[in-house]
């Protein structure tokens, strides 16, 4: 029987009633957790050191936190404005200030980038595993509750659920839980009604009956954790004309999240809409010539299979590019997208909640067993999955790329972890057994490491994602280099034909000095400019097609270019003495700024010596 309940507390003394002392809990990743539901039970093991608390989860997300006072005043009015009600983590708050209790331990699978370097941990307590054995992972620590936050609608008197944002693991993870507790396991499956989430019908929708436990408590709907959109640079537009250009008509597409999914979608649109600017774009870039190049526009359309649900796939469903209908193997229904999860800014939601029923029922959110692999599932079977398939196209994200053609996705050479394997390997090797797929990883050619330019095509690296012997093909703003079926040194001078021109020379010699490449090879000179002022030269009469929101944006007018200062600032203080040259400009410059600029910025009223200083700072790099 189904309980269902308006409490949160009563929901945590029936868990905590089972567990009898230690408590094993399972949630989602990302934006599929129920905070308030988490925080409550991680409250009595903070509360009482005699209960054992082991969570496993991914993607425990913390609302944005300012690192300077400059930060702070502009992101406490915006962090207000677009997270609302959102409620933080507790566990994730203690354990990013090192005050997690000692009877408490977090398991997490995929971790924010970047943001758990430094914490013990989370780096000790990280679980690796790819995105599909996630669900099995999990089940091995016989967790006693799965908690998750879910949609609803009435209609009729009848109670429908949805897993909304986060079938992708828990469609599996409840079904091992089942057969646990037919072996005499004790658990439970508890659903938090959060309002705001958007109703996703299909695979994401499950019975009342589902979960022993429904919580339709107030303090369980809350604003939902978002995204908002990055600026798209002309580095990430070059990539994404790049990646756009190699997805086929009536062919299968998955990318990622941030400015470089943003790029390949615009890209992608001005493929359909404007073609002949774009194949003028492709033409500036050196592309019109690549065996590889796809310009066409979409007579048969795109089908999605992705398993992050991002906005930039949304807005190719708006476009009507992504149209090209499967065939659902259980339902026979017409599908044009299949997704895992999801998670986006606050548009990206308020799009999902307003699409039309026609519409959104093509739209699938299914278990990732499903989307991140051929093998037969509960939910397709491999010959189905094979006939979607077709000319995919699979985009994603890393950091470095090393001249054997391994790439570097989720971790450092010291163990570290970024992020998170996830499902990058599924796909790359996907693309290997499906026979027009490709796999597609970019990176930016180069980043600022301690101030300094560095190359993020390195000669070799002690930790690999992908490993050399799944290359396929690599981007970055500088070209494409495709490594399928070729030999090292053909790998090699691919990748140096991409690199930034800064460090092809080093990258060539330490080559040779290994034997790799020829000793007298030198890289041919129309490769020798790959610098960042030729890339912007070259795209700069194309500026108007190119925005840089080009899904829009949560910030004003005003705070644009308020970001822009601070953004200055930031990359000055990476550099010693670039900041002190800002420091002292700021000082000497007495900047006449709009009043409404000081008010933004808490500036309008300034009485001491150190918020003067500051004021001046900022009105100096306006």
């Amino acid at each position: 029987m189904t309980d269902i309940i308006h409490s949160i507390d009563e929901a945590v003394t029936r868990c905590l009633q089972l567990a009898d002392g230690h408590v094993r809990l399972a949630m989602p990743l990302g934006i599929g957790k129920p905070n308030t539901f988490a925080n409550a039970i991680y409250r009595h093991a903070r509360e009482n050191p005699a209960l054992q608390l082991d969570i496993y989860t991914a993607l425990s997300l913390l609302k944005p936190q300012a690192t300077g006072e400059l930060e702070q005043r502009f992101l406490a009015p915006l962090v207000e404005r677009l997270f609302g009600n959102y409620p933080d983590l507790d566990y994730a708050l203690d354990m990013q200030c090192n005050v997690l209790p000692g009877n408490v331990t977090v398991h997490e699978f995929f971790l924010k980038s970047g943001d758990w370097l430094g914490n013990a941990h989370a780096q000790q307590h990280y679980i690796s595993s790819n995105y599909t054995h996630i669900a099995r992972d999990m089940a091995l620590k016989k967790p006693g509750v799965l908690a998750q936050a879910v949609a609803v609608r009435e209609e009729n008197g009848h109670l429908r659920l949805s897993l909304s944002c986060n079938p992708d693991v828990t469609l599996d993870l409840a079904r091992r839980l089942r057969a646990q507790r037919e072996a005499g396991e004790k658990n439970l499956l508890v659903a938090v009604i959060n309002h705001e989430l958007p109703f996703i019908p299909g695979s994401a929708e499950v019975p009342p009956d589902f979960f022993d436990i429904i919580v339709d408590d107030p303090a369980g709907t809350h604003t939902l954790y978002c995204t908002p959109n990055m600026r798209v640079t002309a580095a990430d537009y070059a990539i994404g004309l790049h990646a756009s250009s190699l997805v086929q008509d009536g062919g299968t597409l998955q990318i990622g999240i941030g400015s470089l999914g943003d790029a390949i979608a615009h890209s992608l649109i001005l493929r359909e809409r404007h073609n002949r600017e774009y194949r003028n774009l492709l033409a500036a870039l050196q592309l019109q010539s690549s065996s590889l190049l796809q310009a066409d526009t979409f007579a048969e359309g795109l089908y999605g299979c992705s398993e992050m649900f991002v906005n930039g796939l949304l807005e190719l469903v708006k476009a009507g590019i992504i149209r090209r209908e499967v065939a659902d193997s259980r339902t026979q229904r017409q599908l044009i997208l299949h997704g895992g999860f999801f998670i986006g800014p606050r548009a990206f939601y308020q799009s999902l909640r307003d699409m039309e029923e026609k519409l959104l029922a093509k739209i699938d959110m299914s278990s990732i067993t499903f989307i991140n692999h051929l093998y037969t599932d509960a939910f397709g079977t491999e010959e189905t999955k094979r006939l979607q398939r077709r000319k995919a196209a699979f985009i994603n994200t890393c950091m470095m790329v090393t001249l054997s053609g391994a790439a570097v996705s989720d971790g450092l050479d010291d163990g570290r972890v970024v992020s998170g394997v996830g499902g990058q390997y599924n796909f790359v090797a996907m693309a290997h057994e499906l026979p027009d797929a490709r796999s597609i990883l970019m990176l930016r050619s180069w980043r600022m490491k301690d101030g300094k330019p560095q190359s993020n095509i390195v000669a070799n690296y002690a930790h690999c994602t992908i490993p050399r012997h799944l290359r396929d093909i690599v981007i970055t703003e500088y070209g494409i280099a495709d490594l399928r079926g070729k030999s090292d040194s053909e790998v090699i001078i691919a990748l140096l034909n991409i690199a930034d021109s800064r460090f092809q020379q080093e990258l060539c010699e330490t080559a040779k000095a290994n034997g790799k490449l020829a000793q007298d090879y030198q890289v041919p000179s129309q490769y020798r400019d790959n610098t960042p002022e030729k890339l912007k030269s070259v795209l700069r009469p194309f500026r108007s097609m190119l925005p840089d929101f080009p899904f829009g944006h949560d910030f004003t007018d005003d705070e644009l270019v308020i970001v822009n200062a601070l953004q200055k600032l930031k990359s000055a203080s990476e550099n010693p003495l670039e900041l002190v040259k800002t420091v002292v400009l700021s000082l000497l410059t007495d900047n006449e700024v709009p009043e409404r600029y000081l008010e933004r910025m808490g500036f309008d009223e300034t009485d001491s010596l150190k918020e003067k200083l500051l004021r001046k700072l900022f009105t100096g790099n306006l």
